[in-house]
Formats: C-alpha cells, sequence, structure tokens
C-alpha cells in the first residue's frame, strides 16, 4: 500500500507515480497476488478523479482484468481456504464496482457542470459549441503516456476492457445514459456483497450515488414528465430506508436522506407546476399532484429541522456551521412551498401565506443577527427579503376581499 504514507505528506502527485511504478513492476515480473494488486490500482484510479479521467479508466479497466486472474483457485487448497479466497474475491469485487461507480458519477457531474446555465438548465448553445469542438479534436487525441499498465498481451486486453466505457464528457441524453448504464451495472454488482444486513453505510451510501446518477442522468432529459419518473426512483429508492433507520444511531445519514428526499420531491413539484403551465387550465387531478408533492418536500424538510433540535424540542439559537446552510435552504424552501399550494379557500390560502412569511421572516432575522452567515446563503437570503416585503400587502388585500364576501 504505497499511497497513505505519502497522502499523509500531502505529496499525492508523487504518491501516484510511486504506486504506479510499483503497481508496473509488479507486472513485469509477475510478482503479484491479483486481488491485492487490483484493489491498489482501484485505489489510484480514485485519486485521478475528478478530471483525469482516462487515467482513472485505465487503472480500473487493469484492476478487472487482473481481477479475472484470481478466478482460478490453486485446486490443492483445503474447502475452508478455497471458501476464504472466495469471499474476499466478492469483497474486492464490489469495492472495484464502488470505484466505478464514482468515476460514472464524477464523469456525468463534470458534463453537467459545463453544460448548465445559471438556473441549472442544460444549455442549448454551449452543447452544441461542445459538440464542435469535440469532432474538430477527434483523430488528434494522443493517448498519454502517463498510466499505461502491462505487457504487450496484459496490456491488449485492458485496452479492450477500457474501450467499453467513454472517458469523454457526455453531452446529451444517449451519451450520458450509456454511461448511467455502466454506473447501474456496478451498482447492482456491490449491492450482492454490501448489503443492508451486515453493511448498514456502505450500502446507503451505495444506494445515494444510484440516487445522485438518477438525478445527474434527468439534468439530461429534456421530457419533464419522463424526468419526474427519474426523480420518482430515487423516492422509491430512498423513502423505505428514511422509514427503517433509527436516527438515534445513524443521525448524520438520517439527515442526509431527509434532506435529499425533502429535495426531490421540490424538484417533482417545480416540474409538475412546469407541466401544468402548459396546459390551458390547471385541471384539479395536476393541482392534487402538485399540492401532494409539496406536502412531502414540507414533510421531509420539517423532519430535517426537527433533527437539529435539542432533546427538550428547542431549536437551537444559533446554528453549528456544518448545518447553516442546510437549514437555512430548508427553511427558505419551506417558505417557498407554502406560497405554491394551490387552494380555492380563502382563508386556507391566508394561512398559507402566513406561514410563508415567517419562514422568509426566520431567514432575514437569522441573518441580521448573524452576519457571518450571510455568504452562505447570498441569494436566498435576497429574495426572502423581497417577499417578507410583498406578502404582507398581498395577504392584506386577501383579507379585505375576504370579509367583503358574505
Amino acid at each position: 500500500d504505497a499511497l497513505p504514507i505519502y497522502q499523509h505528506l500531502e505529496l499525492k502527485e508523487k504518491a501516484a507515480q510511486y504506486c504506479h511504478i510499483t503497481l508496473q513492476r509488479q507486472l513485469e515480473y509477475t510478482d503479484y497476488n491479483p486481488i491485492e494488486w487490483a484493489i491498489n490500482a482501484a485505489t489510484l484510479s480514485q485519486y485521478f478523479l475528478p478530471k483525469l479521467y482516462m487515467e482513472s479508466r485505465h487503472c480500473l479497466a487493469a484492476a478487472n482484468v487482473i481481477l479475472s486472474q484470481a478466478d482460478h483457485v490453486a485446486s490443492a487448497e483445503s474447502t475452508e481456504e478455497k471458501q476464504e479466497h472466495l469471499n474476499l474475491l466478492e469483497q474486492r469485487k464490489a469495492e472495484i464496482a464502488r470505484c466505478w461507480i464514482k468515476y460514472c458519477l464524477n464523469l456525468l457531474q463534470d458534463a453537467r457542470k459545463i453544460l448548465e446555465d445559471n438556473i441549472g438548465e442544460l444549455d442549448a448553445d454551449r452543447q452544441s459549441d461542445l459538440k464542435t469542438q469535440r469532432k474538430n479534436e477527434e483523430g488528434k487525441g494522443e493517448r498519454k503516456k502517463a498510466v499505461i499498465f502491462g505487457s504487450s498481451e496484459i496490456c491488449d486486453s485492458i485496452l479492450a476492457a477500457e474501450e467499453k466505457v467513454t472517458c469523454t464528457y457526455p453531452l446529451d441524453f444517449e451519451e450520458a445514459r450509456q454511461l448511467f448504464l455502466v454506473g447501474q451495472n456496478y451498482v447492482i454488482e456491490a449491492k450482492q456483497y454490501f448489503q443492508l444486513d451486515g453493511h448498514v453505510t456502505d450500502y446507503i451510501e451505495i444506494l445515494q450515488d444510484h440516487s445522485a446518477l438518477f438525478k445527474v442522468l434527468a439534468f439530461f432529459e429534456e421530457d419533464y414528465e419522463r424526468r419526474c419518473k427519474m426523480h420518482k426512483r430515487r423516492i422509491d429508492m430512498l423513502e423505505p430506508l428514511c422509514k427503517e433507520l433509527n436516527p438515534q444511531y445513524y443521525l448524520l445519514i438520517c439527515r442526509q436522506l431527509q434532506f435529499e428526499l425533502a429535495d426531490t420531491y421540490y424538484e417533482m413539484m417545480d416540474l409538475k407546476i412546469a407541466i401544468g403551465n402548459k396546459l390551458e387550465e390547471l385541471d384539479s387531478h395536476t393541482i392534487k399532484k402538485i399540492n401532494t408533492l409539496a406536502l412531502s418536500a414540507i414533510k421531509y424538510y420539517e423532519m430535517f429541522l426537527d433533527s437539529l433540535k435539542s432533546p427538550d424540542k428547542k431549536f437551537p439559537e444559533v446554528l453549528e456551521e456544518d448545518v447553516v446552510r442546510p437549514a437555512m435552504v430548508a427553511k427558505f424552501h419551506i417558505a417557498r412551498l407554502y406560497g405554491k399550494l394551490i387552494t380555492t379557500d380563502g382563508k386556507k390560502q391566508l394561512e398559507n401565506l402566513q406561514m410563508s412569511l415567517e419562514y422568509y421572516l426566520y431567514l432575514v432575522n437569522y441573518c441580521e443577527a448573524n452576519e457571518n452567515v450571510i455568504k452562505f446563503v447570498e441569494t436566498e437570503l435576497e429574495l426572502s427579503k423581497e417577499m417578507a416585503g410583498l406578502l404582507p400587502t398581498r395577504m392584506e388585500r386577501l383579507r379585505a376581499k375576504l370579509s367583503s364576501c358574505p
């Protein structure tokens, strides 16, 4: 294990070079244990993320090729040793699968970063520029000699293995889907070993990565209905877990899941509103859907905020730095959600606006009292101030209308 010592000294680049040379030598002299070699190559692949995707992919393909040599167990071994060997092999396979998941996820997320506009949607002009640029660069791409493993024969198998997965940014839905499917297959493989029973934290992290794969794929999907279905898959995946886990033992994980579920419902509500805006008029079915999604989002944001309370159920006056941004975003989103609820009942409408105002004001007042927080929530604060200014007038008008109606 060459990496850990160096990492401590923050000589990561040196560590990676050293690790690569060691692995390369072991191959040359066929002096290696395939299982150990493969896991070391997979560990090295993570060093190259995010950015050096070609190198990272080469390490992972090498790990797969060399690990496949470990399938042949010497027949002289006892049954017990064989079983031990097979168990270790299963575990390492799953660990390498997890490294592949991170590879696919990072590549998709980096592609999203270069394609998104300032409101997080796909920028079509940018997309066609990048496609043109890629076309012009094709054929010029010299393979960097930075990381190549193996003598000719092994190297050929590795190159053949890596050809199956791209190392360039996916620029449209079809390309993103191909990469998503590779990631998803590795999710299935990793979950065979890391099961909920006995590997709780690993299992959940794999599910969170699976959910993140759906989230980033949805970014590339133009059709709102289909995009909604992808987010629904994330909810079906995470909701049962959230109900099952005991926050007493898994507080941090529960918070992550509550927040992600809330965000996903919130996103789906926005999509349903966008779908509704294209209709001549909102039908009762769409209204019901929007309200249900909004209320589910509120429920999970509230669960997240409740988890921050002290044992005597008091909300902290000053929030810890690691939760201040998520807590503020949760308050801001709840304020917005109450404003989105659709009802024909004037009194109910007034109550919703009142709730909305209270949450916006919380944000404004908290930032006034704790100015060091402003840098974390600039956009949310600006909008909250604006809404806190607008809502009282809207409520006044609604009250006047209600009192004049018999």
